[in-house]
């Protein structure tokens, strides 16, 4: 891989690093407004949306690690 395309590479990742970044702090807002809720709600059909949304969070931000590894070994 030629150095201009190695640059885009390292472009792409810094984005995709931001986009983990704002998909953490989102996860992490959304658990503390699940874990602030009387515990009756929590059991409820929005505290069940609010678990649902945490978890695909959760699976999204992972997903992102494993793209920018899949770019870091690309761009070697």
């Amino acid at each position: 891989m030629n150095k201009q395309r190695r640059k885009r590479i390292a472009e792409a990742m810094e984005l995709l690093q931001q986009a983990q970044e704002i998909i953490e702090e989102v996860k992490d807002e959304e658990q503390e407004a699940f874990d602030n809720m009387p515990e009756g709600l929590q059991c409820s059909e929005r505290g069940e949306a609010m678990e649902e949304a945490i978890s695909n969070l959760e699976e999204a931000y992972d997903g992102m690690d494993d793209i920018i590894s899949s770019l870091e070994a690309a761009g070697e």
